[in-house]
């Protein structure tokens, strides 16, 4: 059976012509899950495009708070496109809070997809039971009760290293406050929880691993100490 193909549109093929593509600032060639799409607006002005889905030529900027900001401060965006252009004054923060929506949106659709329990209690059984893909703890919670947590999950996936030499990573999110966490997925005080596995947590793992590549690669300046551990580590 001979599949029909489909008409691609010029955003589309511009987002997959290629492996590579170049920092409008650094001139580095960059996979495009290290980089940040722009494109201009109808009003003239730049505007981040995460999904790489909007229409009009890109401009391509390595994926963290510094390099984004150089961008806007240098001129950047104006001499990629040969033309003038309004950069937002904000336009760092807007990219962090663009992500962290994302991020927190993606959290909010593997709850709903019933991948996600949250509660100390819970958490935990899901761990040992060898169900658990991804940890989450909120930012405020206790150094204590994360890292009883964290070992347990780490020494599991181990053990089932040993048993089917399939090697599993570890993946810890902390970026996210007790009050998002609950907002995101519709539950009350959510300090720990836990994602068994599925599309969705993979979906949350590659925004969640994208803002904090953002916060932490360019020193933004707002990252916290909790934020500071890699949310994936290997087993």
């Amino acid at each position: 059976m001979v599949a029909r193909r489909r008409k691609t549109s010029s955003t589309e093929s511009e987002a997959n012509q290629g492996p590579e593509r170049t920092c409008a600032v650094t001139r580095a060639k960059l996979d495009p899950a290290e980089l940040i799409r722009f494109v201009v607006d109808p009003e003239g002005a730049i505007v981040p495009d995460l999904s790489c889905k909007l229409p009009g030529r890109g401009v391509w900027v390595r994926g963290d708070a510094d390099t984004v900001g150089e961008a806007a401060r240098s001129n950047a965006f104006a001499r990629s496109l040969k033309r003038s252009v309004t950069v937002p004054e904000a336009l760092a923060a807007q990219v962090e809070a663009l992500m962290r929506r994302r991020a927190l949106e993606a959290l909010s659709l593997a709850n709903k997809a019933g991948l996600l329990v949250t509660g100390f209690a819970k958490v935990d059984t899901a761990v040992g039971r060898g169900d658990a893909a991804a940890l989450l703890h909120a930012t405020e919670a206790s150094a204590d009760g994360s890292g009883k947590l964290d070992r347990k999950m780490k020494a599991v996936l181990g053990h089932i290293a040993e048993e089917t030499g399939e090697k599993l990573e570890l993946h810890i999110v902390n970026q996210f406050d007790s009050t998002e966490l609950s907002l995101a997925t519709g539950r009350l005080n959510v300090v720990h929880a836990a994602l068994t596995r599925g599309g969705a947590t993979e979906k949350f793992l590659r925004e969640a691993g994208r803002l904090r590549a953002y916060r932490e690669d360019g020193g933004a300046g707002t990252a916290k100490p909790s934020d500071m551990r890699s949310d994936t580590e290997r087993a």
